[in-house]
């Protein structure tokens, strides 16, 4: 058996992470795997310093509109096969999804996508969270170890944002985003996060025009998930507050495998 640490981090910009010296903090605290969501580059447009991290095997996923979306996979082991989409062209071609396989364990990275921009982006979240669980289902259906991580877009319950009832009408918070997650628990997934640590205050992303982080006004939208055969194998979790440079923070889980 071994333990390995994964992070997880909407970095709301790899190149603009990089610039400010955040970057380097991440990879400080020695995760085995980091996983990174809305990197907004494509990966001729990344310097060698972020594409070549020494012990590391890097891997990028971008969609076609540049500057949007996208996510990476640092791993010190190279993964058996990486997928990249559903198999449906909407969703494939925005840059969001990473299905690493490493044999002891299938590892998705996923950008979700955020529904505020209209009644149209709205449902277009629901059906990529409809997609996502097909995909993960066959996985799960297969036998395999599966963990989830990355920025969903939504906050599960009251306790998982500040001002709940200030923000019910608001797309992250509605009655249906929130059912989709009580529904992908019920087909036998684990919030890791509320496996230990039952308390309000705990966020994961702060609106940065009003200064939110300061006072703690947050959200807790950023998730590590696995399946119920992984559900043992979970050491410790944590939120890594300290770390700045986004408007989200990075996540982190200890698994035993």
């Amino acid at each position: 058996m071994k333990t390995i640490k994964i992070l997880s981090w909407n970095v709301n910009g790899i190149r603009a992470v990089h610039r400010k010296g955040n970057f380097a903090d991440v990879f400080q605290k020695q995760p085995d795997i980091l996983c990174l969501q809305e990197t907004k580059a494509h990966p001729d447009q990344l310097n060698d310093e972020i594409r070549n991290i020494d012990g590391y095997y890097s891997f990028f996923e971008a969609g076609e509109r540049k500057g949007y979306s996208g996510v990476a996979i640092y791993t010190t082991a190279q993964p058996k096969a990486m997928k990249t989409g559903f198999g449906i062209e909407k969703f494939d071609n925005e840059g969001r999804i990473q299905i690493a396989d490493f044999e002891d364990i299938v590892l998705c990275n996923i950008y979700f996508p955020n529904g505020k921009g209209s009644i149209e982006r709205l449902q277009y979240k629901m059906d990529f969270y409809d997609a996502f669980l097909k995909e993960v289902n066959q996985l799960k259906n297969e036998g395999r170890k599966i963990v989830v991580t990355g920025d969903v877009n939504t906050a599960h319950k009251e306790i998982d944002l500040a001002r709940p009832k200030e923000n019910e009408k608001m797309s992250g918070f509605l009655p249906e985003e929130r059912s989709w997650i009580d529904k992908f628990l019920s087909h036998g997934y684990w919030d890791t996060f509320r496996m230990f640590n039952q308390q309000p205050d705990n966020y994961t992303w702060w609106d940065m025009k009003s200064r939110a982080r300061e006072r703690n006004i947050g959200w807790r939208i950023d998730y590590f998930f696995v399946s119920e055969n992984l559900k043992d194998s979970v050491k410790a979790v944590y939120i890594l507050t300290d770390i700045m440079g986004s408007d989200h923070c990075p996540i982190g889980i200890d698994l035993e495998v």
